[in-house]
């Protein structure tokens, strides 16, 4: 069994920001995998499918983005998952909008969610999809994650939202070499 998580935070004043991109990315994910979000589990929105014959766990953590370890951590002990087998999906401010990076394993990189999920795994060896979303030029880090992207970084991050659903489908069928190999390096610019 293989878990994919896509990090963000739950409501629809969240919907469009820059935060959500892991919602988004899995969202965009599951249409590809024909899986639907139909149960809540786990602190999440759930979706559950199978892909080349093995089972696929789509979470959206529902605890908000700094508490996303809770979920992950309950999911991951109920099946017995790997975490060989877990994907996370997320926002970077390291990485400029339109560009993503497939790690398989680090540090939080200064990430509450991600933070969160190490903590709460006591292990820092977990696979990630990165969706840059720059740096702010003159908010504070929280309002800037918090706010919808502005039309012009919209227009490089949505490309970059499809390599990175392409590459969790690769994850999954093939695993994190692969995946890196074909998708590292590459920019909606």
């Amino acid at each position: 069994m293989k878990i994919i998580v896509g990090l963000g935070n739950p409501g629809s004043q969240y919907e469009a920001t820059r935060h959500n991109v892991g919602f988004m990315t899995l969202d965009l994910l599951a249409e590809n995998l024909n899986i639907d979000f139909r149960k809540q589990a786990h602190f999440s929105t759930v979706g559950e499918g199978r892909v080349g014959g093995e089972k696929v766990l789509l979470m959206k953590p529902m605890t908000f983005m700094n508490l996303s370890g809770r979920a992950v951590r309950d999911a991951v002990d109920f099946y017995k998952v790997d975490l060989t087998d877990l994907l996370i999906i997320y926002d970077d401010m390291d990485l400029s909008p339109g560009r993503i990076r497939i790690r398989p394993g680090g540090s939080d990189g200064g990430h509450n969610g991600i933070n969160s999920i190490i903590s709460h795994l006591s292990g820092r060896q977990v696979a990630r999809i990165k969706i840059g979303i720059g740096r702010p030029e003159r908010e504070t880090t929280v309002k800037y994650v918090l706010m919808p992207f502005p039309d012009q970084d919209w227009d490089l991050v949505k490309p970059s939202i499809e390599k990175a659903a392409q590459a969790a489908e690769v994850w999954l069928k093939e695993g994190i070499e692969p995946a890196m190999n074909r998708y590292n390096g590459i920019s909606s610019q």
